[in-house]
């Protein structure tokens, strides 16, 4: 039989061709993408699945998981979105970046099975990384959810445990605005009699009803498991659990020993199946890294990139600059999307950035200009204190020169931005 054509030769081409088949960029909702995941794969995975939720320290999260299980000896799918350089960065399989030609075979499996029905770029994606996981014969597949969680494409997999991190305000023109109704988004990812971790402070009381209705049994942060920690380590306990003398994690931040004992409580769950010995949780640990979250570059000055976009985010920001000596200034390379909360991100940050140097992205989301050197101004600050550039290249190299040896450049807001600004270093 002869071979049928791709639709497609390169990722570029299916990738924009994507893009062009819904007028919106997000489209929320399982029926579609489910019943075409159905026609591609009508049998059930067998991979233990962790899904990871939540505002804020998800990829962090899933990197901490992923590194433990490696080091520990299991083969890992791991499932990310947005990419900050390439598209091959959402789709792990073994620790490695699935290949071009592996993700355009998938795609065309997925165009040939959809029929008549539509996908967006997103759910393209989230199918296509299932089915290299289903193909590669894993231990464990880590999905990350883009948006929310009760509506997003990786929840129409059954997850046999659930991670939400933290609930704050953002994406609230697709999930509400208040912490409540975003709380019930997020806890969709939650399935009867499977277990879910809360990581984050104040869980909503819409996460906890929803636990109650389905039967999930809900372990929370405080309550059912603990951590301490000195200069040097720090010890994790869930009931009579325990890790002792663990290393800090080499991800920086205050935040990141709650993501990591989230992730702790996550894999005690799962421990029948997936035992990780302390060798493994101090592997993993260590080696933990994710790009573009207070990720440091360079010397004199040093920039710090961080796609910190809404105010939860912004807040660990600040706090982490705070902690960090600078002798000089700290000069920002920032911009937002149009549709997050600006003025809060501003507000957080304004304290701890002496000069802004502003510029566009390249996406139709982009907030224009005008509108970041408004909130800018009405966060108090001055003209002179911002200067605005053509592209996010002018915006780094003006900010690097303003910075001066002593000084700190802090690119942020937006993984649009970050990852522009990465590819420039």
């Amino acid at each position: 039989m002869k071979a049928i054509a791709m639709r497609f030769a390169t990722l570029d081409e299916w990738l924009e061709w994507q893009l062009t088949l819904n007028p919106t960029e997000i489209r929320l909702g399982l029926d579609r993408v489910g019943a075409v995941w159905k026609k591609i794969h009508p049998a059930p995975i067998t991979a233990q699945v962790i899904t990871v939720s939540g505002t804020n320290g998800k990829g962090s999260s899933v990197a901490f998981l992923r590194e433990i299980l490696t080091a520990s000896g299991y083969r890992v799918g791991c499932y990310t979105s947005p990419h900050l350089s390439r598209y091959n960065e959402r789709i792990l399989v073994d620790g490695q970046e699935a290949a071009d030609g592996a993700i355009c075979g998938a795609f065309e499996v997925i165009d040939q099975m959809r029929g008549e029905i539509p996908l967006t770029y997103f759910e393209f994606g989230t199918l296509a990384a299932l089915l290299l996981f289903c193909k590669a014969d894993l231990d464990v597949i880590i999905l990350e959810v883009g948006l929310g969680g009760r509506l997003d494409a990786v929840n129409i997999i059954d997850a046999d445990v659930a991670l939400i991190t933290t609930i704050d305000l953002d994406h609230m023109d697709w999930l509400g605005n208040t912490r409540e109704t975003i709380g019930y988004e997020k806890a969709g990812i939650m399935r009867p009699g499977r277990p879910a971790i809360f990581a984050g402070e104040n869980v909503p009381d819409s996460v906890l009803r929803h636990a109650r209705e389905i039967g999930c049994p809900l372990f929370l942060a405080g309550r059912d498991f603990s951590f301490s920690s000195t200069e040097q380590s720090w010890e994790w306990q869930a009931g009579s659990s325990k890790r002792h003398s663990l290393p800090l994690p080499t991800l920086r931040g205050r935040f990141q020993l709650n993501n990591a004992a989230a992730v702790l409580m996550v894999l005690e769950q799962v421990k029948n199946r997936l035992p990780v010995d302390q060798q493994g949780v101090r592997s993993g640990l260590l080696s933990a890294k994710v790009p573009g979250r207070f990720e440091l570059v360079g010397k004199e000055p040093v920039v710090i990139l961080d796609v910190a976009h809404n105010p939860e985010a912004a807040r660990a920001l600040s706090a982490n600059l705070g902690d960090m000596y600078c002798a000089g200034e700290s000069v920002a390379v920032f911009s937002m999307l149009g549709d997050k909360d600006i003025d809060q991100v501003v507000a957080t940050m304004s304290g701890v950035v002496d000069r802004w140097h502003i510029c566009p992205l390249s996406t139709q989301r982009a907030a224009g200009i005008e509108e970041l050197q408004t909130s800018l101004q009405r966060s108090g600050i001055s003209p002179g204190k911002i200067s605005v550039f053509p592209d996010c290249a002018a915006a780094l190299a003006a900010a690097r020169d303003c910075a001066g040896p002593q000084g700190r450049v802090v690119a942020f807001g937006s993984f649009y931005l970050v990852g522009a600004v990465r590819g420039l270093l």
